[in-house]
């Protein structure tokens, strides 16, 4: 079977493919109004959800960027994934139920929608849209490239097609997604969570195993190798250091409540109740996938420093070179499906919340109604954001896959923690505070992002998307305690009080 390794990867990715094409029809024909492009008609299952849930989050970021991180970086990373657990408790605890009947009772399709309906003002409709959009771009790169370099590394060993560019596989990756996502909508994403949700967390636990047998002695062997090597590595902040880990740790904790392709999935599910079931499927999930995580970070370092495997081209490398090496050709196959089902769902995502901050949310923050023939739009959009989070996967100057996404969640936080999560459970919070907490975290951001092409890094390594968080909470709190509170709907008070 080992000489069939490659025919092997080819054929599981085949038929995935196969499968996002089905999907795709099968999605279209359930796609009749933006209701169901953009909310999946709320009508989503516990299992349905949880997964969804989990895939949005890990997909290329964590199946590729997060090896790629242990490996350079050792057990830094590592605090990424511990505080995702609090994280998501704290999503759970202070948005699912809330989230859910907001959107029911005010009918919201997007995230924009209920922050208008919170404030009471078309402003903080436009910033928060604004500001999903921008972070849409940075987090959907990171899965394009992902996606990318997963192929490109298939491909590389096949000899009929030979290795290509980067470049070209961006753009091979780009028209699967756009032509998935085009079709199926929210759907189509949100089932294909379901099926490679599963997948991961079976693999996970399969590649795990894999990984600490592929190095005589175990984990035991590496982590003396390891230590010899570079005593940093196992250390409890890696070779980050202790103000980067908990610089991580801060906004992967607090980020969690401001991502939106999180927060809306809580918006679908069919019964408000069903979120005291959904958060425990998650977080087995997300233990799960950690092991994927750090077990082929580790494994993959202490091969290259026995000389048992040649040093890496880059770090990204790290999970799809273990599998196409290491890994039983069945599981590599289904573990390359299943990254591809992560990621083409992950950015269907990605692409669903940006296009209705653009034909959506936008139009009616500026002109008071959203585009005509919304369905269209949504479509056409797609193909347009697809397209240019490729280029910026491309030339944003962020090497690795995780970065990028950390620069993506690091937006999503800054700019939206204090406007959902404390927003939507603090009445005292204002519509001015939303306003300029959302402003000073896009421009943080971004100014940060500018200098780091030209060479800049803060202190100690501390990750700027945690600055940013920090700032955005203090211009938050302080505006809202100063300035003269706005009368909420009833309503919108009776479900902050639930």
């Amino acid at each position: 079977m080992e000489d069939q390794r490659h025919f092997i990867v080819l054929i599981c990715v085949g038929l995935y493919m196969g499968i996002c094409v089905l999907v795709g029809i099968w999605s279209l024909r359930r796609t009749k109004s933006t209701h169901d492009f953009f909310m999946a008609g709320r009508d989503l299952g516990i299992l349905v959800t949880a997964m969804a849930v989990f895939s949005s989050t890990m997909s290329g970021f964590g199946f590729v960027g997060g090896p790629g991180l242990v490996y350079r970086m050792g057990l830094s990373s590592v605090w990424m994934i511990v505080c995702s657990s609090i994280g998501f408790a704290l999503v759970y605890y202070l948005m699912g139920k809330r989230i859910r009947l907001l959107a029911e009772l005010t009918n919201s399709i997007s995230l924009p929608d209920v922050v208008a309906n919170r404030y009471g003002n078309e402003s903080s409709r436009f910033l928060v849209a604004v500001a999903i959009l921008l972070g849409v771009i940075a987090y959907l790169a990171s899965q394009i490239k992902a996606m990318a370099m997963v192929l490109q590394e298939i491909l590389s060993q096949s000899a009929f097609l030979g290795s290509l560019s980067l470049e070209w596989c961006v753009a091979i990756s780009c028209a699967v997604l756009v032509f998935y996502c085009v079709t199926g909508g929210i759907i189509a994403s949100v089932y294909t969570d379901l099926f490679q949700g599963i997948v991961m967390i079976v693999a996970s636990l399969l590649v795990f195993i894999t990984a600490m047998t592929a190095v005589e002695g175990g984990f035991t062997e590496m982590t003396r190798t390891l230590s010899a090597d570079d005593p940093e590595t196992l250390s409890p902040w890696g070779t980050l250091g202790i103000f980067g880990c908990l610089s991580w740790y801060f906004l992967f904790v607090l980020g969690s409540s401001g991502q939106p392709h999180i927060v809306t999935k809580l918006m679908m599910n069919k019964r408000v109740s069903d979120v005291r079931y959904v958060m425990p499927i998650t977080l087995l999930g997300l233990a799960f996938s950690g092991l994927l995580w750090v077990g082929i970070g580790l494994c993959m370092r202490t091969l290259v420093i026995k000389g048992v495997h040649p040093e890496l081209s880059h770090a990204d490398a790290a999970a799809p070179q273990f599998l196409q090496t290491y890994a039983h050709p069945l599981l590599s196959g289904i573990v390359f499906a299943g990254l591809f089902a992560a990621i083409m769902s992950t950015a269907d995502g990605f692409l669903n919340i940006g296009t209705a901050a653009i034909i959506h949310d936008i139009p009616r923050a500026i002109k008071g109604h959203s585009l005509p023939h919304e369905l269209l739009w949504a479509r056409l959009v797609t193909v347009f954001l697809a397209v240019a989070a490729a280029l910026f996967s491309l030339y944003s100057g962020v090497d690795l896959i995780a970065l990028l996404g950390a620069f993506g969640w690091g937006t999503f936080a800054a700019a939206l923690v204090p406007v959902v999560a404390i927003g939507l459970n603090w009445k005292r919070a204002t519509p001015l505070a939303a306003n300029a907490a959302i402003t000073v975290s896009l421009v943080i951001n971004f100014t940060l992002l500018v200098l780091k092409k030209g060479g800049f890094q803060l202190p100690y390594r501390i990750e700027g998307g945690a600055v940013a968080l920090l700032v955005s909470l203090t211009v938050f709190f302080g505006i809202s305690l100063l300035s003269k509170p706005k009368k909420i709907a009833p309503e919108i008070e009776a479900v902050m009080d639930f």
